[in-house]
């Protein structure tokens, strides 16, 4: 892709990672493979700091609510976005992911202090 060049910039000192595809798109199901891969695994992220959110069009075919991913992709967190139906509820999975960073943010800056004062 033409923002290659760009990635490095945006991964630095990233906590998390929002993976958002569209899953009637065979090509995005092998894309999110490599952005994993890439922006996850290669930061040493944990599989936590990682949310997968397969995004439906209005109108698109409901069947891929049943998706399912291959290992690796099938240990991330998964919501299914469909503004049109459940906003609330993805706001309420985006809200959670959040505080999730933030603890896990928390704890890291708290065993760094720990271990300047030992």
């Amino acid at each position: 892709s033409r923002f290659e060049t760009c990635w490095p910039a945006l991964m630095m000192d990233s906590h998390g990672v929002i993976i958002i595809f569209n899953p009637e798109l065979p090509s995005h199901l092998k894309e999110i493979e490599m952005w994993y891969s890439y922006f996850v695994q290669q930061q040493s992220l944990l599989d936590s700091q990682c949310l997968l959110v397969a995004h439906h069009k209005p109108g698109s075919a409901g069947d891929t609510e049943n998706l399912s991913l291959a290992y690796p992709l099938n240990k991330l967190k998964l919501i299914h976005s469909n503004l049109e139906e459940d906003p609330e509820d993805v706001r309420m999975e985006f809200i959670k992911y959040f505080r999730s960073i933030i603890t896990l943010i928390n704890e890291s800056r708290e065993r760094e202090e720990m271990s300047i004062i030992s």
